[in-house]
């Protein structure tokens, strides 16, 4: 049995850790289902703003993985987001290196999807990186990608929580104006998701400098591996300069369904790219249907020891004689309740073989303080005799 979060939320193992907090899988005793909780380790009180933020956010859209629900106890706190099995961009680069274009243009059609929800709530995510989005255990069909971790996320005009000059979030996958020490800002995440297409076709993170030194002399050529047309999507996210990008994610997407149609269908023999379940199986007392609960053992039958009385012997079996028929037919015993024990009587003996009944006794708690009583007064008896 794993601890319990507030009476409601029972951590079965750890599946993942980010900056603020580990990422449990849990089972939810309200809704009867596993969730991903991620918990909270810090108690200060920007860790706590971010909480707030973070877990306010309800954005119900099939590319984002938003919080659910939250909880909680003592000098902890967690929220809940759905249990996503397939890993994030990171194992898939892992498993299979660089990406065949048409997945590639697949994944980032589904990211900037997601992106065109979040902004229209007016929240920047500012930490796009491959480990962030997740990917649902799909196998070898169409993938399905969720935007995750808003723990730094911001809306447009709300306060900062870091110091002016002050940069937040993942080295590698800064925009440009990020590391000015701008303000927060849709292109900045249209920026991200054009270096994590990059990373995908490449196999390796992307090297911010040399993409700058390509863009001194203006846009430049695709890189290798990279089908133009493709590239003129991920080119224009990629512009240093954020009035050169696309200016929402939705002109983006219209860009990248135009230059999809130009791509080259997939070879023949061309590996397919599986998204395996990376969670892994639920460790010993949790199954499918939640925690394996025990059955409880059948209460004892009473005996002297704890009801303080005593029971009379059971009768002596009475043998078969195969020559008599009964006299009477057996009586059937009525139907027993639900969640009740049946009640079996005990044979009653013939009269030729009947047993004698024992009658019970005083109970042991009672005799036993008087033949202590009386082992007293008789010796208190001796010694009178003796003194006197």
């Amino acid at each position: 049995m794993g601890e319990v979060f507030a009476g409601r939320y029972e951590l079965v193992d750890p599946i993942g850790r980010g900056g603020a907090g580990a990422v449990w899988r849990a089972w939810d005793r309200r809704r009867g289902r596993y969730v991903a909780a991620k918990v909270l380790l810090q108690s200060d009180a920007h860790s706590l703003l971010r909480f707030v933020r973070e877990q306010a956010l309800r954005i119900d859209h099939p590319h984002v993985l938003a919080p659910a629900s939250w909880a909680a106890d003592d000098d902890k706190v967690l929220f809940t987001m759905e249990l996503v099995r397939g890993g994030s961009l990171s194992h898939v680069i892992g498993d299979y290196g660089p990406l065949p274009p048409r997945y590639v243009c697949l994944l980032l059609d589904q990211l900037l999807s997601g992106l065109t929800a979040v902004h229209a709530e007016g929240v920047v995510h500012r930490d796009i990186k491959p480990a962030n989005i997740l990917l649902e255990a799909t196998g070898t069909g169409q993938p399905h990608l969720r935007l995750s971790d808003f723990g730094i996320a911001m809306r447009k005009g709300e306060p900062r929580l870091t110091e002016t000059n002050y940069v937040v979030g993942t080295p590698g996958y800064f925009a440009p104006e990020q590391m000015l020490g701008a303000e927060p800002d849709f292109p900045a995440d249209l920026y991200a998701a054009g270096l994590v297409a990059l990373y995908l076709l490449s196999g390796k993170k992307p090297d911010q400098q040399a993409i700058f030194a390509m863009y001194e002399h203006g846009t430049p050529r695709a890189p290798v591996g990279v089908p133009d047309p493709l590239w003129q999507v991920i080119g224009a996210l990629l512009q240093p300069d954020p009035e050169a990008r696309f200016r929402t994610a939705t002109g983006a997407r219209k860009a990248l369904a135009a230059a999809q149609e130009l791509l080259a269908e997939p070879g023949i023999g061309e590996e397919p790219v599986e998204v395996f379940d990376q969670i892994g199986p639920l460790p010993e007392g949790f199954g499918p249907a939640g925690p394996a609960r025990t059955v409880p053992a059948a209460d004892p039958v009473p005996s002297a020891e704890t009801t303080g009385s005593f029971h009379l012997a059971p009768p002596m079996p009475v043998p078969e004689r195969p020559t008599t028929p009964p006299t009477t037919p057996p009586t059937q015993a009525p139907a027993t309740p639900p969640g009740t024990r049946p009640y079996t009587a005990p044979p009653v003996p013939t009269p030729s073989m009947a047993t004698p009944v024992r009658r019970p006794g005083p109970p042991a708690r009672v005799v036993v303080p008087v033949l202590a009583i009386a082992a007293l007064c008789f010796a208190f008896g001796i010694w009178a005799l003796s003194a006197g």
